[in-house]
């Protein structure tokens, strides 16, 4: 049987040298790799592997903070891979499955390997203390913007995909609405909405038992009937 694993680093020439030692085993199916986390975070997200190989110390975003950026439902064994020993007690504070260090030795690895099968073959679920959401990753042309929570006034999903909006901005990210609700303060206040209460001015009620949530910047989002008690016990109303 063959296991879905991703490989997660920045530094190609570690990947390839990564890739090439768990192909040998004959047991993972390498189903992608990225070279930061957003683009870990998309291919977790599209391809549900069985494991990651993540690199710890990446640029922007490092391998601790991606783990508070994937949904626990689809959260695969992680093996952190690092060229720095002092992360190796955090890695498995953090209750990570194993690590490796740069550069791997086949001996290590395939140590590794036999702690990740006995693990995979049990179908024991993965399960790893991670902080809460202080940013989100929002993508734009050849950048990576972080939005600090505290900054966003809501996040809503439609068509398109996940809006991120701040005072008269707005950015596309690749973490569902689900997550950020589950990993941050933001609070639900209709099935596509979530709302920073510290960025409410105002709640206008409707004939229909609704609400419209005026943030400070003018921003009107919508609260449907199912959530706006829950809203009104969280300000104190």
């Amino acid at each position: 049987m063959k296991y879905t694993a991703l490989i997660i680093d920045d530094e190609p020439p570690a990947r390839e040298e990564l890739r090439y030692h768990l192909e040998k085993t004959g047991i993972f199916e390498i189903v992608g790799e990225a070279g930061n986390a957003v683009e870990g975070v998309k291919l977790v997200n599209g391809n549900h592997p069985d494991i990651i190989f993540l690199d710890i110390n990446m640029p922007v975003i490092n391998g601790f903070e991606m783990l508070s950026m994937i949904e626990k439902s689809i959260m695969p064994y992680v093996v952190f891979v690092t060229a720095y020993d002092q992360y190796a007690l955090k890695a498995f504070e953090e209750k990570a499955l194993d690590y490796i260090l740069k550069p791997v030795e086949q001996e290590r690895l395939d140590k590794t390997l036999e702690k990740v099968l006995s693990s995979l073959e049990k179908g024991e679920v993965p399960i790893y203390e991670r902080k809460p959401l202080t940013r989100i990753p929002c993508t734009l042309i050849n950048t990576i913007k972080l939005i600090d929570i505290a900054q966003t006034e809501c996040a809503y999903s439609d068509m398109t995909g996940v809006h991120v909006v701040t005072a008269g901005k707005e950015y596309l990210t690749d973490l569902t609405l689900k997550l950020i609700e589950c990993r941050s303060d933001l609070f639900r206040c209709h099935r596509q909405y979530l709302v920073n209460i510290a960025k409410i001015d105002r709640i206008v009620l409707n004939g229909n038992a609704s609400a419209d949530a005026y943030t400070m910047s003018g921003r009107i989002v919508p609260v449907s009937r199912r959530y706006l008690k829950l809203l009104k016990d969280a300000l104190g109303l």
